[in-house]
């Protein structure tokens, strides 16, 4: 009856170590992984995204410098504000509820994707 009772847990034990050990004798493509990795490592590239905006432009230095434009785009910016009157008998000097502030030079700003 004692050796009734003791048998379950052997089982179990050697199910759980019999599992463990069919794990470990799996082989996995671990060429293939090493190859990924030295083909990633020597892939040592330099990205940097630079902006410039109201009619500045110095993309031509970093193109001297060896970078190469992956992506280019443009985008509406407002270059300057100013103020205004929002009617015609207001002080803007005296009455600071009546001053309104409206775009007053609009530009583009140009977003570079440099690699290098």
């Amino acid at each position: 009856m004692k050796i009734i009772k003791q048998f379950p847990p052997i089982i179990l034990i050697a199910i759980f170590l019999i599992s463990c050990r069919t794990s470990i004798n799996k082989e996995y493509p671990i060429k293939n992984l090493k190859k990924n990795i030295n083909e990633n490592s020597n892939s040592d590239k330099k990205r940097m995204e630079i902006k410039f905006s109201c009619g500045e432009d110095g993309i031509s230095e970093y193109l001297d410098d060896g970078w190469n434009i992956l992506k280019e785009d443009s985008q509406e910016k407002i270059c300057t504000w100013k103020s205004v009157p929002a009617t015609k008998d207001c002080n803007m000097e005296n009455d600071k509820g009546c001053k309104i502030t409206k775009p007053d030079r609009i530009g583009e700003e140009k977003i570079y994707l440099l690699e290098k």
